[in-house]
């Protein structure tokens, strides 16, 4: 096992495209990092860089404490997996599994063990005989897996390897993907654009954007924390409602003005928040995450304290366990450049359809104990505590121990 250092790397392409800018990242000995943007992020560039696949413009690439800037892949003790698996069609499943094993004169002994510990891990015992054609999408991935795993190198590399499988697949995967790397303790790079599979997957998450470093923390507090508005709607599903808001004074306290609403806002945020006292009479951008706000009729005895926000369902999502819940405001959409590159994930054709009449569209998910049904009238609550606040010019998370300094 070793660890992964980018110090100042780029990339820049033929007509001085940069890719990836500067890029300055850690990777710990054993740890499962993410790198997640939007497509044409960077994230795919900076993983063959670190494998050897492509050559780096400038700065310094360490895999454990030897620079690796003009090794060869092969010399690099690494093991990437792809998205298309690249498994050999002509060869059976134990015959891929030991493909790169034997171009390295290993023993057959040796190879025998390897190839069969791999198999038990990844439940390929009994498909050893088969063909790649006879195997479903899942298995074919846990072979090319497997093929890395018996290489027994210093770090995976993991390339977008579940998008190819369907959505009840791509969570059992995942799960399979978390154990394997409990038991191996393998330094594992996994680059992904789905943030849901960055979420459940890292121990720390890399977001990237136009080959710029954003943002690089755990899961849990990427979502609490973002550092600016980028991450705050790139992170989260659904997407962080945002819209302009007037933070004023408010008997003896502060409050936000939004679309017809006031929102007090606690004391206690203004300390957890340095430098938000300054914006006091100000127009900020709010952020509220959906899963802040709650059907005041499901919430029972747990709203103490939460602020209640009455609306009009326009469209429910019924999720089973939960509903959310679309409705609109009367506030324009906020037309930050970080918030508008967030929603349509670097796809122009993407972008969502703009309502008439100056409006935004927000979802609150709710508990299904609510039963709201499209065109109701619904008294939702939202918890304060956790408001969101952006720098309408810079769209920093304003008191962000990150940006306080600048």
């Amino acid at each position: 096992m070793a660890s992964i250092v980018l110090n100042k790397v780029d990339k820049i392409y033929a007509g001085g495209v940069k890719a990836v800018n500067g890029l300055d990242l850690e990777i710990r000995d054993g740890e499962f990092m993410v790198l997640v943007g939007p497509s044409g992020c960077g994230k795919s560039t900076a993983l063959r860089m670190i494998a050897g696949l492509e050559d780096i413009s400038g700065g310094e690439i360490l895999i454990g404490d030897r620079v690796v800037n003009h090794l060869p892949p092969k010399d690099r003790d690494i093991a990437m997996v792809f998205q298309n698996y690249a498994l050999y069609p002509h060869m059976t499943v134990e015959e891929n599994l030991a493909f790169g094993l034997k171009l390295r004169k290993m023993s057959k002994p040796e190879i025998q063990k390897r190839v069969g510990e791999a198999a038990r891990m990844l439940g390929l015992e009994q498909y050893l005989k088969r063909k790649p054609a006879a195997l479903s999408g899942g298995q074919r991935q846990r072979v090319a897996m497997g093929r890395a795993i018996v290489r027994e190198p210093q770090a995976f590399l993991m390339d977008e390897p579940l998008s190819n499988l369907d959505a009840k697949l791509r969570v059992s995967m995942r799960a399979s993907l978390n154990q394997l790397h409990e038991n191996l303790g393998v330094t594992t790079v996994y680059v992904t654009h789905d943030q849901v599979e960055a979420m459940t997957l890292g121990d720390r998450v890399c977001v990237l954007r136009d080959g710029v470093l954003q943002q690089v923390d755990t899961p849990q507090n990427l979502f609490d924390n973002p550092v600016n508005l980028f991450v705050a709607g790139f992170m989260g599903s659904p997407a962080m409602n945002v819209t302009y808001a007037d933070l004023i004074r408010d008997n003896g306290g502060a409050a936000v003005v939004f679309a017809g609403y006031r929102l007090p806002v606690p004391d206690s945020t203004f300390a957890e928040k340095p430098g938000l006292d300054r914006y006091l009479g100000k127009k900020i951008i709010l952020g509220i995450r959906p899963s802040d706000f709650e059907d005041s009729r499901a919430a029972h005895g747990s709203i103490g304290g939460w602020v209640r926000v009455p609306v009009r369902a326009n469209v429910t999502e019924e999720l089973g366990s939960e509903i959310n819940v679309l409705f609109t405001i009367d506030a324009p959409p906020v037309e930050h450049k970080d918030a508008m590159a967030a929603q349509h994930d670097g796809d122009e054709e993407e972008t969502s359809l703009p309502l008439g009449g100056n409006k935004s569209l927000w979802t609150a998910r709710v508990n299904a104990r609510s039963h709201v049904r499209p065109g109701q009238e619904v008294e939702l609550v939202v918890d304060t505590h956790n408001l969101h606040f952006f720098d309408v010019d810079s769209g920093l998370s304003i008191g962000h121990e990150a940006n306080i300094s600048r």
